[in-house]
């Protein structure tokens, strides 16, 4: 399988070793010229291309760019793909931005927004890149941490629960794309370096904690 990772920073990196550890191959970009990525990913068993390249040639797609940066993304041509959203809301990268803080709905979708017609699931974007760099574990091994899934269609969630045990952790159902906000900041389960179970509670409990209430309040009134 092909994986295609777009964003070269912290994440992506520690996302690329880990698929390339696993056994994909991978092909990373950046907004602009690979060139000055290339050595740095050859290191890490990938190999730098440019975003029309990766788009073109993976089976599916990591978003692990800044979110504020998510309307420069192909849409036209990502129609189609499996694209993970691995991407957060974060003031200090993406400037204050109430478009992308609206409790009404997830950051997810307002990327499937975009993407019309790609098949979006929020994953890999909970637990912090330090934590997927030191945590993941081989299948069957004590004390595995979990990542949670979010999609609105089973067989994608089924492809990604995949990809997420060959990283090296157990996949969780959080449920449709719009669950996607229970993995968001101000969530429990944002930077939850926990396993399954431990997520599953986080995530049964979302409604009844205070972001939960916010969210809940907000989606009501804009009925």
């Amino acid at each position: 399988m092909k994986l295609g990772i777009i964003g070269a920073g912290r994440l992506g990196s520690v996302l690329t070793r880990l698929a390339a550890s696993a056994g994909y191959r991978v092909l990373v970009a950046r907004s602009g010229d690979p060139a000055p990525i290339a050595a740095r990913m050859q290191a890490l068993g990938a190999e730098a291309v440019s975003v029309d390249t990766l788009v073109d040639e993976s089976d599916a797609v990591i978003l692990a760019l800044p979110l504020g940066n998510y309307r420069m993304l192909p849409a036209e041509a990502l129609r189609g793909k499996l694209v993970l959203d691995a991407m957060n809301y974060w003031w200090a990268s993406d400037g204050i931005r109430d478009d992308l803080n609206d409790p009404r709905t997830s950051t997810s979708e307002l990327v499937q927004a975009h993407l019309d017609g790609a098949r979006v699931v929020k994953a890999l974007s909970h637990m912090g890149y330090q934590d997927l760099e030191d945590e993941a574990r081989p299948t069957g091994m004590p004390e595995r941490k979990a990542i949670a899934i979010a999609g609105d269609h089973s067989d994608d969630i089924e492809q990604v629960a995949r990809l997420v045990d060959d990283l090296g952790f157990d996949p969780v159902a959080a449920g449709p794309l719009s669950a996607g906000i229970m993995l968001e900041p101000g969530a429990e389960a944002f930077g939850a370096d926990v396993a399954a179970t431990q997520l599953r509670d986080m995530l049964d409990g979302f409604w009844t904690s205070q972001r939960g209430i916010i969210v809940a309040r907000a989606r009501a009134n804009s009925g």
